[in-house]
């Protein structure tokens, strides 16, 4: 029986998910823990604590390099809430380009007798554009950004799209009408609309600030639908004053850019729709249930990408530091119990590397010892055995 602590509202639908195996807020010690946007920054974590999984793109509201060094696997759901921000990206396109705001503010400020008088004669001050034949550039074509460019072609527009760690799998959702550059500078710099889609990290804080918005075309409009820190907004403040900006969309307010007609801020609402929670707290919940059951790492952060079949009765799996000799040293510990390895697998991310063995001549009578003395070895941060279910 594992154990999984929730924080957040997380949809019943992913409580739905699980099985009888898994019991849910009966302990402060679980096995997992399944977020949505709680601040674990500070937090102790509980020995017991295996995984942290949050339901949703974004792992900042994690101490990713303190729960590795406590041997927690940390993943996300990436793709769940894509759809939801793809259709708030184009809804806000088509807003800013027609001046539907402004309009809306116009027609509740006039209300008198004559208003329909009046409103034919101002009405052309709110006169759009169409977004059939206006170009886009799209800045990361991953999860969400690839969503984004097949929507706006099917409007008719010219689509650019820029990402240099473009993966194989994301190259496949791509319609091939989207024109990949390869730079910022190339794909802003005819484009009407500029959107960006990149995980923060330090390679992309300030990814759009003053140089780049240099680049773009007089009038822009700009989206930032990633992460606040992502796009400069100083920058974004001095280039409206300079009509270089039209238009600035983000989900991500902060003081220097409230109070001006011509930013449009939403309260991080871009994956908040009833079909995402659900999406991401399903994917939540399978995600915690394949690594504490298999030890599968599948859209893990902080550990490689590993997905091993399971057919032996149990699975020793091992969280250390990428350096030499540690498959030696577990290897030995193994043979050294006279443990048969069936099947072995390793991988690294980095400084971390995860280490899988199969056997079928574990038994509870050297699980412990074993366990004990590969979490004695300094280099290791966590090792586990699991069962092999049914």
């Amino acid at each position: 029986m594992y154990d999984v602590k929730t924080f957040n509202a997380i949809a019943q639908s992913g409580l739905d998910t699980f099985t009888n195996d898994f019991e849910i807020n009966q302990t402060d010690d679980p096995d997992a823990y399944l977020i949505r946007s709680v601040n674990l920054l500070e937090a102790e974590f509980p020995q017991n604590l295996k995984t942290i999984v949050r339901a949703g793109a974004g792992v900042n509201n994690v101490p990713v390099d303190k729960a590795t060094q406590q041997g927690i696997a940390v993943f996300n759901t990436p793709g769940s809430n894509a759809n939801a921000v793809k259709e708030l990206v184009i809804s806000l396109m088509v807003a800013t380009a027609r001046n539907l705001f402004a309009a809306n503010n116009y027609s509740n400020e006039h209300t008198e007798a004559d208003v329909s008088q009046r409103t034919e004669k101002d009405k052309t001050k709110f006169n759009g554009t169409e977004l059939a034949g206006k170009r886009l550039a799209v800045i990361g074509l991953g999860n969400v950004g690839s969503m984004v460019a097949n929507a706006a072609l099917a409007l008719g527009m010219k689509v650019i799209g820029y990402d240099p760690y473009l993966s194989a799998n994301a190259a496949w959702r791509i319609n091939n009408r989207v024109k990949r550059v390869d730079s910022i500078k190339k794909a802003v710099r005819t484009a009407d609309f500029v959107t960006v889609h990149v995980p923060k990290n330090d390679g992309t804080i300030g990814l759009i600030g003053t140089k780049e918005i240099a680049d773009m075309k007089a009038g822009v409009t700009l989206f930032n639908y990633s992460r606040i820190g992502i796009v400069d907004n100083r920058a974004v403040v001095k280039a409206i004053r300079t009509e270089k900006i039209n238009h600035y969309c983000t989900d991500f307010g902060e003081p220097v850019i409230a109070d001006s007609d011509k930013i449009t801020i939403t309260p991080h609402i871009g994956g908040s729709t009833l079909e995402a929670e659900s999406n991401g707290a399903v994917q939540g919940a399978n995600t915690v249930m394949n690594y504490l059951e298999n030890g599968d790492t599948t859209n893990c952060v902080n550990l490689p990408n590993m997905q091993v079949g399971f057919e032996t009765a149990y699975r020793i799996t091992v969280i250390h530091q990428n350096v030499p000799n540690m498959v030696g040293q577990i290897s030995t510990q193994l043979a050294n119990r006279n443990i048969n390895i069936e099947n072995m697998a390793n991988a690294a991310k980095d400084k971390v590397a995860y280490t899988i063995i199969d056997s079928d001549s574990l038994n509870q009578n050297n699980e412990d010892e074993l366990i004990s003395t590969l979490n004695d070895i300094a280099e290791v941060y966590r090792a586990r055995v699991i069962k092999h279910q049914g």
